[in-house]
């Protein structure tokens, strides 16, 4: 049987019950006398909801709306996308401070010198990529000295010390000796970090809490 022979037996059902007249139509019908009276069309509105239209309306499905509250990418989390986009990347031949990836970095930094000492220039390219660039007017710096002191005139330098906890995207200094890029920070208080020119190459390091000297506010 149908589904629409089922919604209009029913429907005859229900005037029947609503009708007691329509009943005994109904029975007659069955031994060949009166016939019945035509059964209302399910798909009529009426004042009240009947149980045809009931069962009609449960078998249609309404969508489901979704909804996304996942939290926009901080330009940090951009910066440390795209170092960690670098690790592996080595020198060739190893102590040369050459590859086809560095004269990449050197390419965020007025005034790179080919065969320089490259971890400021990475933290300029990955910054830069990010839309962070460093130095006043973007153009890189390439120097871990140089870089605390544009961190200093700008607001963004902070000192190591206790309580003081880094973000991820935040550069990473030591001294006026090396620069990387804060990962993470672990629950112990260690400082998961990206580093260019550390072995030679782009690595993953874990620095203990005291061993910075500072940190650079990207976020």
């Amino acid at each position: 049987m149908s589904v629409e022979s089922v919604l209009a037996r029913v429907a005859t059902l229900e005037q029947a019950i609503a009708n007691p007249a329509n009943l005994l139509a109904t029975n007659a019908a069955g031994t060949g006398g009166t016939a019945a009276p035509t059964a209302p069309d399910p798909t009529q509105t009426s004042g009240s909801t009947t149980f045809a239209q009931a069962l009609q309306s449960a078998t249609q499905t309404t969508p489901i709306a979704s909804t996304s509250n996942a939290p926009a990418t901080t330009q940090g989390q951009q910066i440390v996308r795209t170092a960690e986009s670098q690790l592996g990347q080595t020198e060739q031949p190893p102590g040369s401070n050459e590859s086809p990836a560095i004269a990449m970095y050197r390419t965020a930094t007025a005034g790179a010198v080919p065969g320089a000492p490259w971890c400021a220039y990475f933290a300029s390219w990955a910054t830069r990529q990010a839309g962070k660039p460093l130095g006043a007017n973007g153009e890189g710096i390439g120097s871990v000295g140089q870089i605390w002191s544009w961190a200093q005139s700008t607001g963004r330098a902070i000192p190591n010390g206790p309580g003081v906890t880094p973000q991820p995207g935040d550069l990473i200094v030591f001294g006026d000796e090396h620069v990387g890029i804060v990962r993470d920070v672990l629950p112990n208080g260690d400082i998961q970090t990206i580093e260019g020119n550390y072995e030679n190459k782009v690595a993953a390091n874990v620095r203990t809490p005291t061993e910075a000297t500072g940190y650079v506010n990207m976020n």
